[in-house]
């Protein structure tokens, strides 16, 4: 079971350790409250977020919530230093950006919003390319990578050199995508267009009929009229990613779920917990409006007990690797 369906079942556990000890009362839909929110990190989180903010500002139109995409790496360097109250992040913190935050005296909480499905993308005139494996995935995108054109990828396509597209080495999604197609985080290629603007590695493939990239599956479907979405081969077939294949985890290994991270001193904060609050409460519904597939309802549940109970650190601690982990690992890990 991959991670992406593993994380839901985890906060169980979480769950039954916090119990109703936390402040669980809510702030959303009182009184009318004031401040500003500081909000970095993952572009591909990034429009969920912003979607979230929109319709919080409805409610409470004192609350300045401002919403900035560095990238996850990027925005955790501010978070851990206080400099931002909440991170966007597509992958899960890792234990040097958690220890970091420690020693700056900055605890965290973290929840997971939805689940996320890396994409592989082409120019919609490539016509001869129906799906990759994980192997040439890895061939093509690996450290001192041989691979200059497509009949490099597989024999029988075209003798013409490839164009590489893909987020630069302050996104989660570089990270998520490097361990689960190399085998290792931030190990790849150097010589690629990188980006941390998914918008601007739509364009760059949209622009360039030998382009292969990845990113997000939300700003595939934001752009399906310029993009061509490529089936993955994971080992039993290929598979595309949409909502269902995602949720299930077959679409393999590249279904992850996506976070949100909050100092535990910003929790305290009556117009941050309200919008934290909002967030959790809306997630599902703005989620699938921006493209994301929304957790099942208990994960929703079982993130708000999290959150109530202000339970710090990350369930993923003391793991070296977030992919392809089993659910009993994980409550393992929690436990």
């Amino acid at each position: 079971m991959m991670i992406v369906r593993g994380f839901v079942g985890i906060m169980v556990g979480a769950a039954l350790l916090v119990g109703c000890g936390g402040s669980g009362e809510s702030t959303e839909g009182g009184s009318e409250l004031s401040g500003t929110i500081r909000i970095d990190g993952s572009s591909t989180v990034y429009p969920i977020t912003e979607a979230v903010a929109e319709e919080f500002g409805k409610t409470q139109p004192r609350i300045r919530v401002t919403v900035a995409r560095s990238g996850t790496g990027g925005g955790f360097k501010k978070f851990d230093t206080g400099e931002t109250d909440m991170n966007n992040a597509s992958r899960p913190i890792t234990p040097a950006e958690a220890a970091t935050a420690r020693s700056n005296g900055i605890d965290f909480i973290e929840l997971p919003i939805a689940y996320d499905g890396l994409s592989i993308l082409v120019n919609p005139k490539n016509d001869f390319v129906a799906h990759m494996t994980v192997e040439e995935l890895r061939k093509t995108w690996e450290p001192n990578s041989t691979v200059k054109k497509w009949s490099d990828i597989r024999a029988g396509w075209p003798d013409r050199e490839v164009k590489l597209y893909g987020p630069g080495p302050d996104s989660g999604t570089f990270d998520y995508f490097t361990e689960a197609i190399v085998g290792k985080a931030r190990s790849c290629r150097a010589d690629y267009t990188a980006s941390e603007d998914d918008n601007t590695l739509v364009m760059g493939i949209a622009g360039d009929i030998n382009a292969l990239g990845f990113f997000g599956f939300a700003y595939y479907e934001a752009n399906i009229d310029k993009l061509k979405l490529v089936p993955v081969d994971g080992g039993k077939g290929p598979v595309l990613p949409s909502p269902a294949t995602i949720m299930d985890g077959t679409y393999s290994p590249l279904s992850r779920p996506v976070f949100i991270y909050l100092t535990r001193a910003s929790a305290d904060r009556p117009e941050v917990r309200a919008f934290v609050e909002f967030y959790m409460n809306n997630a599902g519904e703005l989620s699938r409006e921006v493209g994301y597939i929304a957790l099942p309802e208990k994960g929703y549940e079982l993130a708000k007990a999290r959150f109530a109970a202000n339970r710090t650190g990350s369930v993923f601690e003391g793991k070296e690797h977030t992919v392809g982990i089993t659910i009993e690992e994980l409550l393992a890990a929690e436990n």
